[in-house]
């Protein structure tokens, strides 16, 4: 998946293993209602977990996870039967993670609380012994303070996708840190619609003392792409060894008859050079079936690409 999309289904992934464990005898249909899978999604991610394990790779050391007639069945490895003995660095790499992402300001009170009782374990007598504290990029404040206050606030943004460079009066909702970066989400009046930028490709921010009113139930925060009515779609072919790219990017699944083989997909980007750009970098691994703006690009790209060559 994108990144977005990874995060998304390990999260969905270690919600639905400890739950099915719990209820013994659960149904492919319940498991499928209660955390949104579709019975293709649902063998997949079984199958992912399907004999992890650690060395030794006997039967007490693997998991085991599988779809028997209608019930689903997860069965974990005998070392998850015992507590979890830490090292001392073990230990405080938690520790520390957990505070790096308790100092952002948008990790959940539980975070907070497995923290504090891992460190009154590993430092029974101590003060506070450790501090992290994760530096913010500039705009951070001020977006925090446009969402606190619900004040417009106008930006010049340069996208990742297309690198266009464009200006526009967001009403900011929210500033959370993920997968690496920061984040602002909220209503873009130029496109219309929700939105999320990347802080670090915002040029300049001006607050422009205009207030707004904010929805009645903010929307959960998820990094990931919208689709827009002026959207290029095209449809492509991949290898197996190209399946990756489902799961990275913004994608339809047109045909898809053998598991984990050849998969065609219906692809979305906001400009055609993103297509172009990826099945050159796939390579014999992929094919265009159709989309006539990304095959000028890919020509065009070829052309560039073999003149510099030449040059």
């Amino acid at each position: 998946m994108s990144s977005a999309r990874t995060a998304s289904r390990l999260n969905r992934l270690l919600g639905m293993l400890p739950w099915v464990i719990a209820h013994p005898g659960t149904t492919v249909d319940e498991v499928c209602t209660r955390f949104g899978y579709d019975r293709r999604s649902l063998v997949a991610d079984l199958n992912l977990v399907f004999v992890c394990g650690q060395p030794g790779y006997g039967p007490d050391d693997l998991m085991v996870a599988y779809i028997d007639d209608d019930e689903v069945v997860v069965e974990m490895a005998d070392y998850f039967s015992d507590p979890v003995q830490l090292t001392a660095p073990e230990a405080l790499g938690l520790i520390a993670s957990g505070m790096a992402m308790l100092s952002t300001g948008e990790a959940p009170e539980a975070l907070r609380r497995a923290v504090d009782k891992l460190a009154a374990v590993i430092f029974p007598e101590a003060g506070e012994v450790l501090a992290v504290d994760l530096p913010e990029p500039g705009m951070v404040g001020e977006l925090r303070r446009a969402a606190a206050d619900h004040e417009v606030v106008h930006l010049v943004y340069t996208a990742i996708a297309s690198d266009r460079t464009t200006e526009r009066d967001i009403e900011p909702w929210m500033v959370l840190s993920t997968l690496g970066n920061w984040y602002v989400t909220g209503f873009c009046r130029l496109a219309g619609d929700e939105r999320v930028f990347r802080i670090d490709r915002i040029r300049s921010l001006r607050p422009t003392g205009e207030r707004f009113e904010p929805p009645a139930e903010t929307p959960p925060p998820l990094v990931s792409y919208h689709r827009g009515d002026d959207d290029v779609v095209c449809e492509m072919t991949l290898s197996a060894r190209a399946r990756w790219v489902t799961d990275y990017y913004p994608v339809e699944i047109v045909e898809d008859t053998e598991e984990g083989g050849p998969v065609t997909i219906r692809f979305f980007a906001g400009d055609p050079s993103v297509a172009a750009r990826l099945l050159l970098r796939l390579g014999g691994e992929a094919k265009l079936v159709s989309g006539d703006e990304v095959a000028a690009e890919v020509a065009d790209l070829r052309r560039r690409i073999l003149a510099r060559y030449r040059g």
